[in-house]
C-alpha cells in the first residue's frame, strides 16, 4: 500500500501536525506500507527530521506574503489560509505533479488551510483520502476523517463531509507512539504514592511566544519543594531556546533543558506534575495519568482545554495570568494540583489508553 502525507510544520503552526503524522506513518510502515511526505519549506519546517526518519519528503517552496504566507481574500477560504504559503490551487498543482507519478492508495492531509477545493482538485491522483482535523469548521471531500480531540463527536462533522465518510472522533483515536501505552502501567502504578520531586514543563515544539520563559519566571517564588527538579522540553526550532537555557541556570531548583527528546514517554512517566500547553502532548500526558496545569496558547486549543478541565484531568490557567501584577495564580494552581493529584491522574488516564494509532491503522488497512 502506498501512502502520501500532506502536512506542514512552521514557527507559526508548530510541530504537532507533523509529529502525529509521523506516528501514523511509522505504524503504517511497520505494517508493510510505503509512506512519503509533501511539505512546504516554511521557517521552522521539519522536512529534515522526516528525512532523517527514513522517509522521502518532497519540499514545496514558500510563496510571497507576511512571514512567507499569503493572505486569504476569499471569505469562503479556510480561516487558517494564511498558514499555507500559497493559494489552494497553487498548492494542489504542486502536489499533483508529485502524486501523478505515485498514485497513492491513501492521501492523508493534516492542514487547517486546506479544504474540499484542494481535495477535489487532486481526486484523479489518489484512490482514497483521509483528513486529520481538529476544528470542524470547513467542508471536506474525504473517505475517512480523524479528529482525536476529547469530547469531539461525529455530529460535529456530519455537515462538513460526504454522507459515506467514515468518522473517527474522540481521544480513543489519538495518534500516539506505542511507547506511551507501554509505559502506562508503570506510570499509573507509581502515582499511587504521589510526591512532587519531578516537574515537567513542555509548551510545544516551537513555543513562538515564549510561554516557557513566562512559566519559569512565575515559578521563581513558588511553593515547590526544595528537593524538586525541573525539566524543560523544547524543540530544536524553538526561537527562545538560548534564552531559556540561560534562564534555567538562575532557577532555585536544578533545572535542565532538553531539546528534541526521543524518550518523552519515559520522561513523562518519571514526572510527578506537568505544566504544559493544550496541544497534542495533552493525550500523551493523559495516557500516563500525569497531572497537569494546562495553558491554552492558541484558539484551536480551547476545546481541548475546556473538555479536559470538565473531566477533572487538568487544572487550566491562562498564560496571561502568569504576569499579572501581584498575582499568585501559578502558586495557587500548584497547590491545588498537588492536593488533588491522585484524582487528576485517574481522570486523565480515563481519557485515552494509547491504542488510538492501532485503531486508525486498522481502518486504513481495511481490517475495520
Amino acid at each position: 500500500m502506498k501512502v502520501v502525507f500532506r502536512v506542514d510544520a512552521s514557527l507559526q503552526m508548530g510541530t504537532g501536525h507533523v509529529m502525529r503524522c509521523l506516528t501514523l506513518a511509522d505504524a503504517l510502515t511497520a505494517g508493510g506500507a510505503s509512506c512519503e511526505f509533501i511539505g512546504r519549506a516554511h521557517p521552522g519546517h521539519l522536512l529534515d527530521l522526516i528525512r532523517n526518519k527514513g522517509y522521502i519528503a518532497h519540499a514545496l517552496a514558500v510563496g510571497a506574503g507576511v512571514s512567507g504566507c499569503t493572505t486569504a481574500s476569499d471569505e469562503q477560504s479556510p480561516v487558517h489560509s494564511h498558514w499555507l504559503g500559497a493559494s489552494q490551487p497553487e498548492d494542489a498543482a504542486a502536489c499533483a505533479s508529485i502524486l501523478a507519478e505515485r498514485q497513492p492508495d491513501w492521501l492523508i492531509v493534516d492542514h487547517y488551510a486546506l479544504d474540499f477545493h484542494w481535495e477535489q482538485a487532486l481526486k484523479p491522483y489518489y484512490r482514497k483520502l483521509m483528513v486529520v482535523d481538529d476544528l470542524a469548521d470547513r467542508a471536506h471531500a474525504c473517505d475517512l476523517l480523524l479528529d482525536q480531540n476529547f469530547g469531539r463527536q461525529d455530529e460535529h462533522y456530519r455537515a462538513w463531509v460526504p454522507h459515506d465518510c467514515k468518522l473517527l472522533c474522540g481521544s480513543k483515536y489519538a495518534l500516539l507512539r506505542p511507547e506511551f501505552a507501554a509505559q502506562r502501567p508503570r506510570s499509573l502504578q507509581r502515582r499511587a504514592k504521589p510526591q512532587l520531586r519531578q516537574l515537567l514543563i513542555s509548551m510545544g515544539g516551537v513555543d513562538n511566544d515564549n510561554a516557557t520563559g513566562r512559566v519559569l519566571n512565575a515559578l521563581r517564588d513558588s511553593p515547590l519543594p526544595g528537593n524538586c527538579q525541573i525539566t524543560v522540553v523544547m524543540g530544536p526550532t524553538a526561537p527562545w531556546l538560548s534564552e531559556i537555557k540561560q534562564q534555567a541556570l538562575s532557577m532555585a531548583w536544578p533545572t535542565q533543558v532538553l531539546v528534541g527528546v526521543s524518550d518523552m514517554a519515559r520522561l513523562m512517566a518519571d514526572s510527578d506534575l506537568a505544566i504544559g500547553a493544550a496541544g497534542a502532548t495533552s493525550w500523551e500526558r493523559c495516557v500516563l495519568g500525569l497531572p497537569c496545569i494546562l495553558l491554552c496558547l492558541a484558539e484551536n486549543q480551547k476545546m481541548v482545554s475546556e473538555e479536559l478541565s470538565k473531566q477533572g484531568a487538568v487544572i487550566t490557567l491562562s498564560v496571561h495570568a502568569l504576569e499579572k501584577p501581584g498575582g499568585r495564580f501559578l502558586d495557587d494552581a500548584l497547590k491545588q494540583a498537588w492536593r488533588i493529584a491522585p484524582q487528576m491522574s485517574e481522570s486523565a488516564a480515563s481519557v485515552t489508553d494509547g491504542s488510538g494509532c492501532e485503531k486508525v491503522f486498522d481502518y486504513l488497512m481495511g481490517t475495520q
